[in-house]
């Protein structure tokens, strides 16, 4: 089941990062959703690789086949499988790791687990098995639209350079218009240019995508151990390099006291008519927003907001020490091309996970509806 991911809209994926095809299969996808295939390739394209200076040099067209579960341009409520094909893949970059394991990267514990691995590109544990998830995410985002939920996310920091928290200083849009995808374009400008530094060196760099939803109805998330923010959480730890998960005030919420935290509850909207609207999100409202719009586990109604801290890329283009699969101790450089930061490309993986988790959690709920 760990290629499944999901309980009722669920996906499951395939492929490798030099196989023939990426892949998967989406159930339980609500039938008569309006799919714009358009839509569905442009998330796609802002995942694909080659697509700025500073992202890998890999150039794949990465245009999606989908296969089943549409009818006349809607989904039929039937599995929706869909696959990507591999194009632009030079395996003989990684005939110098054949033997040997890279430092920080899965090698070691896909050989240690299942007594071997597919050196090429990291096989399975490569970045480039998103893409079905952004396949997956896309569909999610077409059932959501028609909720008027919407998900962005952006780059607020790369290494030591950083954005406000405060989401409600930018306006989000702005981030599409640069190659970092980050909405300040001054900071985007300074960003992209420590990129570029590290790159040119054979380093990599980390940092932190924020994500915004907003439009999401109260009531989503189950409590104990179906949390939102845990489930929200499970998915970004489960995206590649992907370190760190605080939503709302996250960690810094230790600095201030309850007096200060709580975020107070205020009328909102028409409370009588409201509470006769199943999903409706506007009967009451709050001064603040600390908790990051869950409570309890479950969404308030309020913005929902959430960081992913990313570390830098295991696959550098410097020489390091390490062992080979004889234990046996060993020196590496990297060949290839590799991102020399994920941050960019993760951006649209951050959005799609998250509009999975939420669309599975809706269709969870019995109180929504579509």
């Amino acid at each position: 089941m760990s290629n499944t991911f999901g309980k009722v809209f669920t996906l499951t994926t395939f492929g490798e990062s030099h196989g023939t095809a990426i892949g998967g299969v989406v159930d339980g996808m609500p039938p008569g959703i309006d799919v714009d295939t358009d839509f569905i390739q442009h998330e796609l394209d802002r995942r694909r690789p080659g697509q700025s200076s500073i992202t890998t040099g890999r150039n794949e067209a990465d245009r999606v086949e989908l296969l089943s579960g549409l009818f006349e341009g809607k989904t039929t409520g039937s599995p929706i499988g869909f696959i990507v094909r591999n194009g632009d893949h030079h395996s003989q970059d990684y005939e110098n790791m054949r033997h040997v394991f890279r430092p920080s990267h899965a090698d070691f514990t896909y050989f240690y687990k299942y007594g071997l691995r597919d050196h090429r590109g990291g096989g399975r544990s490569s970045a480039r098995i998103t893409i079905s998830r952004c396949v997956g995410g896309a569909l999610a985002k077409l059932a959501l639209r028609q909720m008027g939920i919407g998900i962005t996310a952006y780059t607020s920091q790369v290494a030591d350079i950083a954005l406000d928290k405060d989401y409600r200083r930018y306006d989000l849009a702005k981030a599409e218009e640069n190659a970092v995808r980050c909405p300040d374009p001054e900071k985007a400008r300074q960003m992209e240019s420590l990129i570029k530094e590290v790159k040119a060196a054979g380093d990599t760099v980390g940092g932190i995508v924020t994500c915004v939803v907003t439009g999401c109805p109260p009531g989503i998330g189950e409590p104990e151990f179906g949390k939102l923010h845990a489930r929200l959480g499970e998915a970004m730890l489960s995206i590649n390099a992907a370190k760190g998960f605080e939503y709302g005030d996250g960690f810094d919420s230790i600095l201030t006291r309850g007096s200060e935290q709580n975020d107070v509850f205020v009328p909102q909207g028409n409370a009588q008519k409201d509470r006769q609207q199943p999903g409706a999100n506007r009967q009451i409202g709050t001064l603040s927003n600390h908790s990051g719009g869950i409570q309890g586990g479950i969404s308030n109604g309020q913005d929902i907001w959430f960081r992913v801290a990313f570390k830098p890329v295991a696959t550098i283009l410097m020489e390091q020490q390490t062992v080979d699969t004889s234990m046996q101790p060993a020196t590496l450089k990297a060949q290839g091309r590799h991102d020399p930061c994920v941050l960019p490309r993760a951006v649209p993986i951050v959005e799609a996970m998250t509009a999975m988790v939420l669309l599975d959690g809706i269709l969870m709920d019995k109180s929504v509806k579509l």
